[in-house]
């Protein structure tokens, strides 16, 4: 089921605690480098002194968020002043809903027709194929396999490096 009643917008100070909702729910804690048990505090103040170049969208449906992206631009440093990272993630409940395709449409239009980004890059584990599915439907792909690249659940795990290059 697709939701066709997304807002995209900059995430605030009032989202925290919907944030941390999102990012430590069971499934981003598996498919993300976020931490379980992380407080709120830490999202607070990731929001709140958030550094210039630094983006983050959150995705709403019916005034709850629901979704986040984050778009870090290398601007402090010229030779990748044309590159933007992401990372992101989609509350448990409303994965498999449109809502990542929403957050990365954004963050693609936001890269390339304001912010005039030449790359955008991102890390994906390898067994997570609905992230990869995501990334390629906006033309990322696979430029490297980084191996044992995070501890999660007890064992080591792969992750590709993809980026999409305009």
């Amino acid at each position: 089921m697709q939701t066709t009643n997304i807002l995209i917008r900059q995430a605030e100070i009032g989202d925290v605690e919907a944030i941390h909702r999102i990012n430590t729910a069971p499934k981003a804690v598996w498919g993300t480098l976020q931490m379980p048990y992380t407080s709120v505090e830490r999202y607070r103040k990731r929001i709140a002194e958030r550094p210039e170049g630094r983006y983050h969208l959150l995705a709403v449906v019916d005034g709850e968020p629901v979704g986040n992206l984050s778009l870090g631009v290398m601007i402090n440093n010229p030779r990748r002043s044309h590159v933007g990272e992401i990372g992101m993630s989609v509350r448990d409940d409303w994965q498999s809903k449109g809502i990542g395709t929403a957050l990365m449409q954004s963050v693609v239009d936001l890269a390339d027709k304001w912010l005039n980004l030449k790359r955008l890059e991102l890390t994906v584990y390898t067994d997570n194929p609905a992230a990869l599915a995501l990334y390629a439907k906006f033309g990322f792909e696979k430029e490297g396999l980084l191996r044992s690249y995070s501890f999660r659940d007890g064992v080591y795990v792969d992750a590709y490096t993809m980026a999409r290059v305009r």
